[in-house]
């Protein structure tokens, strides 16, 4: 009998379709909640996650190995930034799809299948973002973006694009003229939830590692794009804890953001480097001299006690969930000295959530609504806070198992 012929070792290993990475810095307990919502969102895809800790010092990666032996950990010595660290994940890989995916985020439970079933039913389709809810359920902005071309790059700069959202021209940054309940095409995808097509990267390259924080996502879209594929929104959604509204007045967040809007407009038109530079520069400037103006001021204003009242300062909560959820949040704010009222419900006996209670709200104060994700789930909090969003109340969720409760502010946990 002649001897078999040897199969490739190909063969016998089968492609995953989808690998998820994280990029994770000190942000353990976001993470935590992140992963466990992924634990929800990936049924029934045949899927991996990678966390790559870039030398976090809060105990992240011992905390959490020990509660996802499933995913895969890479913990670094050193702070690599956003795009070496997902490089590592997505080389270490072979699926058909790669999904970026901050750790301060959850995803809901139907976003990543959409998504998924999305990329296979366009072959064409390079990349694809979603609709990220802000902590008050207002959709971020960020969510479609324009290749941030020079003079698209000007009128961001200058307010031109926030003063005419929708304008087919001025406001084309964030592609405002676009529908949020359909899917489109749009040019530059988030690194927030950002998927991928495994032959598009294997065309035009991983995240460009010149870009430390910021900008790569940028970059990458715009080459995807000149690589012949489609970049699109899909209107499925996730909640982005520190997106970009909650930076923008940050005085690193603005050098280091424009610092990289720099950089691509170096890399992408060069030709037109001295006729750009100084307009450009002129604007980082004056944008990071009003950063830096205003904490300043929150500095004074905190140094000579001229806040508003402790009342406008700390939230008060409601927490609502079955009944072991409800005593347990009661027991965390009896420990963290919490101001809070309690339903005992979930999203069978009260569809509406907090909506129910709008009447009791008072528009001076803020609120933390803290939903228990066993008795809601993700899907069904953000739905909830998306129908009707408010400037004073934000998302919280409990999660039981960990005991810990998260708001966009702060973490308490029981003792």
């Amino acid at each position: 009998m002649p001897p078999k012929t040897p199969q490739p070792l190909d063969k016998y290993l089968k492609v995953k379709k989808l690998t998820v990475v994280i990029v994770s810095y000190n942000v353990k307990y976001y993470l935590e909640q992140c992963l466990n919502s992924l634990n929800r969102a990936l049924q029934g895809i045949d899927s991996e996650v990678y966390v790559i800790d870039n030398h976090s010092r809060d105990g992240s990666v011992a905390y959490l190995e020990r509660r996802f032996s499933q995913v895969n950990f890479v913990s670094s010595n050193h702070n690599l930034g956003f795009a070496r660290a997902n490089n590592i994940g997505i080389r270490d890989s072979e699926s058909d799809y790669v999904l970026l995916l901050n750790p301060d985020t959850f995803v809901a439970e139907s976003t990543i299948r959409k998504c998924v079933d999305f990329m296979d039913e366009h072959p064409n389709a390079g990349a694809c973002g979603v609709k990220m809810l802000q902590v008050d359920g207002e959709k971020a902005m960020e969510s479609r973006r324009g290749v941030p071309d020079p003079l698209t790059s000007f009128y961001k700069m200058t307010g031109l694009c926030s003063r005419f959202p929708t304008h087919r021209r001025l406001g084309h940054y964030y592609m405002g003229g676009l529908p949020w309940d359909k899917p489109a095409e749009i040019e530059i995808v988030s690194g927030a939830f950002c998927m991928l097509r495994r032959s598009a990267l294997d065309k035009v390259g991983l995240l460009d590692e010149d870009f430390f924080m910021y900008g790569e996502d940028i970059d990458l879209s715009f080459r995807i794009l000149k690589g012949g594929f489609t970049n699109w929104y899909i209107p499925c959604s996730i909640l982005h804890y520190k997106g970009e509204s909650t930076q923008k007045s940050s005085f690193r967040y603005v050098h280091v953001f424009y610092d990289a809007m720099l950089i691509f407009l170096r890399k992408h038109y060069g030709h037109l480097s001295l006729f750009l530079s100084l307009p450009i520069k002129i604007a980082i400037y004056g944008k990071a001299f009003i950063a830096l103006t205003g904490m300043l001021n929150h500095g004074l204003r905190k140094a000579f006690g001229l806040f508003h009242s402790a009342s406008k300062m700390f939230p008060e909560f409601l927490f609502l969930g079955d009944r072991t959820a409800v005593d347990q949040c009661r027991r965390i704010a009896r420990q963290k000295g919490l101001v809070g009222r309690y339903i005992v419900c979930n999203y069978e006996s009260n569809p509406d959530g907090h909506l129910s209670e709008l009447e009791s709200f008072d528009p001076q104060k803020k609120y933390q609504i803290v939903y228990d994700t066993d008795s809601y789930s993700y899907e069904q909090i953000l739905h909830i806070f998306e129908s009707h969003p408010l400037p004073n109340l934000f998302i919280g969720t409990y999660n039981r198992k960990s005991r810990t409760i998260i708001t966009t502010d702060e973490i308490y946990r029981h003792v």
